[in-house]
């Protein structure tokens, strides 16, 4: 199997993996393999989350949390 370049294809690879997995009548590795699926979205999920940019509204209320922009009301 060749490395994948990014997570994207490391998930698609597994979620090949998976299918094929399920195609035999052993549901313990068939969870087991959807369980590494869901394993790695959830890291692409995390990067994602990281590499995100804060527009200048989010700069400002995390160096002014008292401002009245920023103020947050429970409903």
């Amino acid at each position: 199997m060749s490395e994948p370049t990014n997570i994207q294809d490391r998930i698609d690879e597994e979620v090949a993996n998976a299918r094929e997995v399920c195609s035999t009548d052993n549901p313990n590795e068939c969870a087991a393999a959807w369980d590494v699926v869901e394993e790695l979205q959830a890291e692409a999920s995390h990067q994602k989350e990281a590499t995100t940019k804060k527009n200048s509204l989010e700069k400002y209320c995390d160096e002014n949390p008292e401002a009245a922009e920023c103020r947050i009301y429970d409903d």
